[in-house]
């Protein structure tokens, strides 16, 4: 998925600085423990009010404010649900 500057210029955040990573979630493996909620440094990150189809909240992202940190993938216990993409 190739971003263009002006799609990265879009997303700018509150602070005036552009994001510099992108999350893709996968909310059908994610359990809603919630560890990447609070882990994640500029609280990018939320439980969904829905529900998957194992009944647990997914986290969801906010859609701006990722730095691209990668914690809160290293401190997911599922395999496969978060997918953290920097950019260069």
């Amino acid at each position: 998925m190739a971003d263009t500057f002006d799609d990265r210029l879009k997303s700018v955040t509150q602070g005036g600085k552009p994001d510099r990573g992108q999350l893709e979630l996968d909310s059908e493996e994610c359990k809603g423990c919630g560890l990447c909620v609070e882990a994640c440094p500029p609280k990018t990150l939320r439980l969904a009010s829905r529900l998957n189809r194992y009944g647990y909240h997914p986290v969801t992202y906010r859609g701006s404010g990722c730095t691209g940190c990668g914690i809160c993938f290293m401190v997911c216990p599922e395999p496969g649900a978060i997918t953290v993409l920097c950019y260069a």
